[in-house]
């Protein structure tokens, strides 16, 4: 979301929602905060510990391996992954020499096949995503955490894998049950202490607006499936909700409260999307129509600082009905050099064009100034355009709440600038 205050609005969030904490839960549970770029669950068993996560890095792995030796002198045996992003599994190398299983679940569907073709691609928007050549100065977070360290991944491999929908195991005298839980990823699982009535639940919940759809390019997340895990979350009746990232919540009635409210609201934008294209409307349309309820949009934990509501919208709408909106005008448009050819003269040249992107800047309609560069720069190149569109790029990224626009709108600005050398 593009505000006068974002940056200051991400910073505060960031400020909130990131303390280094370990909050104790009960004698053997214990919720890890801020050791890494995720959260961790620490759960002291008869004889051994049981990890829910191991944080993102082996750096990270090893500060939440000093904190387990802190607490008891019982070696980590168990680990179960609440599903298979990097940063929940990175940590886990450093338990090697301890570890004898190591649980996750299967995806409810296969990737796409040949999905290993497009990794170069996809690697250089998750570049852009997270920002991972930004300075530490430059990044405020992360968006769902603190900025992750560069002492890379050493995840090792699942040794069980479950296909079912509910596990039970008593593992060490403790009891868990595991429930396949699909949203972020096709393998989500959120796992359930009876004991504790807590409820670790990997990364269909953190305190602001979810990756419904990444813009570092990833298949559809069935948002429906996503809203149908967070009922299954609620049915349980949790005193705690320990999330994969974010602060925990704590009460019976606060955790009740905000996942309905969660839950509301990703409904709720699921739903008017796939209303607005049962009347026809377009996709630009669908979403500029698609709004947060008032009851949910003040709310602290569904702030636009990770995924985007504009974004979300784009991901459903093409979802269901693929990437034609209905317009004929869209079935075969003109390429940029081809629009461009014929915009440039219509506009007035482009000496014209350069002066209308100045005054848009001057009236600080910087969007409006990044379309005019797009459209100048896919006909001839010119330093001083490239260079108005790198202002434009740095100074939508003083707007955007979302770390992860931040960061895009940045490291673009820094590729832009390379073209300058």
């Amino acid at each position: 979301m593009l505000q006068t205050n974002g940056e200051e609005k991400l910073r505060a969030y960031a400020e909130r929602e990131f303390p280094k904490q370990l909050l104790k839960v009960s004698e053997r549970v214990y919720h890890a905060l801020s050791y890494g770029h995720s959260n961790a669950t620490i759960i002291i068993a008869a004889n051994s510990v049981i990890l829910v996560d191991t944080l993102n890095s082996r750096e990270s792995g090893a500060r939440l391996k000093a904190e387990i030796e802190n607490l008891t002198d019982k070696p980590v045996k168990t680990i179960i992954y609440t599903h298979s992003h990097p940063d929940h599994r990175g940590g886990s190398g450093v338990f090697r020499d301890t570890v004898e299983e190591i649980i996750a679940f299967a995806p409810v569907n296969k990737p796409l096949k040949y999905n290993e073709k497009i990794m170069r691609g996809l690697g250089a928007r998750t570049m852009r995503q997270f920002g991972y050549n930004l300075s530490d100065e430059e990044i405020i977070t992360q968006g769902i955490g603190v900025r992750e360290d560069k002492s890379g991944y050493e995840m090792l491999p699942a040794t069980t894998i479950y296909d079912e929908d509910i596990v039970e195991r008593e593992i060490d005298g403790v009891k868990l049950k595991l429930v396949r839980a699909p949203g972020e990823t096709d393998d989500q699982i959120f796992v359930w202490l009876e004991e504790e009535k807590a409820l670790c639940s990997g990364d269909n919940y953190y305190a602001c607006w979810p990756n419904l759809y990444a813009i570092r390019g990833s298949s559809y997340r069935d948002v429906a499936a996503w809203v149908d895990s967070l009922g299954k979350m609620l049915e349980y009746n949790a005193e705690y909700l320990l999330p994969g990232h974010t602060r925990p919540i704590v009460g019976a009635d606060k955790v009740r409260e905000v996942l309905a409210n969660y839950r509301a609201a990703i409904e709720s934008v699921l739903l008017q999307t796939l209303e607005c294209i049962e009347k026809g409307m377009g996709l630009d349309e669908t979403v500029n129509t698609v709004k947060l309820p008032p009851e949910s949009a003040n709310l602290p934990y569904l702030g636009e600082h990770y995924g985007s509501i504009d974004w979300s919208v784009r991901s459903i709408y093409a979802g269901y009905v693929g990437w034609f909106d209905g317009a004929a005008v869209n079935l075969h448009r003109l390429s940029a050099k081809e629009r461009a050819n014929e915009l440039i003269p219509a506009l007035g040249g482009a000496e014209r064009v350069s002066t209308m992107i100045k005054k848009a800047q001057e009236a600080q309609k910087w969007q409006w100034s990044l379309e005019l560069c797009e459209i100048f720069l896919a006909l001839e190149d010119s330093e001083e355009v490239l260079q108005l569109k790198i202002k434009a790029l740095r100074e939508l990224a003083k707007l955007e709440t979302s770390a992860n626009g931040r960061h895009y709108y940045l490291v673009s600005a820094y590729e832009a600038e390379e073209k300058l050398k």
